[in-house]
């Protein structure tokens, strides 16, 4: 048994497919540009949505989008929305004198309950 050996190809090394009849998927490069003066560029699919901001892969800074001029695009501040907190939810619903009203109930009624209940009695 230690005459026959097997014969093949190095696994891992080379791939048995080929690229014949591949089509690749339409691309763009983005360009983008860091505060330092720096650009970098990276790769989308044709069809995706560019992002105005993207980190780079190197120093880890935010690099701003740069238009066909080299002029960095403007970001339109109007978009976005300003999250609203918890608090800003409840006053919505509720005035500031009526949450005061709930908090002074509570706590009475926790130092009550807090009375009730002592170790060792």
């Amino acid at each position: 048994m230690a005459d026959r050996s097997l014969r093949g190809m190095r696994l891992g090394a080379q791939s048995l497919q080929s690229e014949e009849g591949v089509t690749f998927s339409p691309r763009v490069r983005s360009t983008y540009q860091l505060e330092d003066g720096s650009t970098f560029e990276v790769t989308f699919a044709a069809d995706a949505e560019v992002p105005l901001e993207w980190e780079s892969p190197k120093s880890g800074l935010v690099g701003r989008l740069l238009d066909e001029d080299g002029k960095q695009v403007p970001i339109d501040e109007s978009e976005t929305k300003v999250p609203r907190t918890h608090w800003d939810m409840l006053l919505e619903r509720r005035t500031r004198a009526e949450l005061e009203e709930i908090l002074e109930e509570r706590l009475t009624y926790l130092r009550a309950r807090r009375g009730e209940h002592k170790i060792g009695a």
